[in-house]
């Protein structure tokens, strides 16, 4: 006797559920691989968001890396201290001031972020390339609806 087909489970606790459980299996993945690299993850998002942003205010870099102010405050001086960022004037704002690379930094984040997107390369892999659009599409639609509601 041949078993029915089951439809999949579509309900919104089930799509919360497989989305949970698969980002934090990717940002575990993700974390070990930084950790690998002899940085912790948020000195690495520091660096990067710098690498990618160009200098940024240090409110405007937390709220890239999602670190609350005292937490972006400790990083930068943690990441200042070991010679790869540092502070400086802004040029379009003399009462602020802008969080930059320093060249020991920029080699460091460039070599790191090329392993990082290997990494992310092959934890990705098994989608083929429709599929993360598709992926990406989706996650964009839920986020900004998401957002629309909270």
């Amino acid at each position: 006797m041949k078993k029915a087909k089951q439809n999949p489970n579509t309900s919104g606790i089930h799509a919360w559920l497989l989305l949970w459980k698969t980002a934090r299996a990717v940002e575990t993945y993700a974390h070990r691989r930084i950790q690998l690299l002899e940085l912790g993850v948020s000195d690495f998002g520091v660096l990067e968001a710098l690498l990618h942003k160009g200098d940024l205010p240090i409110n405007a870099l937390g709220s890239k890396v999602l670190l609350t102010s005292s937490s972006m405050t400790a990083a930068v001086d943690r990441l200042e201290s070991q010679g790869l960022v540092e502070r400086k004037n802004d040029p379009n704002d003399r009462r602020a001031r802008l969080v930059s690379l320093t060249p020991k930094g920029q080699k460091l984040i460039e070599r790191a972020f090329k392993t990082h997107a290997k990494d992310m390369e092959q934890i990705m892999s098994p989608l083929s390339e429709q599929e993360r659009n598709t992926l990406i599409t989706l996650l964009h639609k839920l986020g900004h609806h998401a957002e629309t509601i909270i």
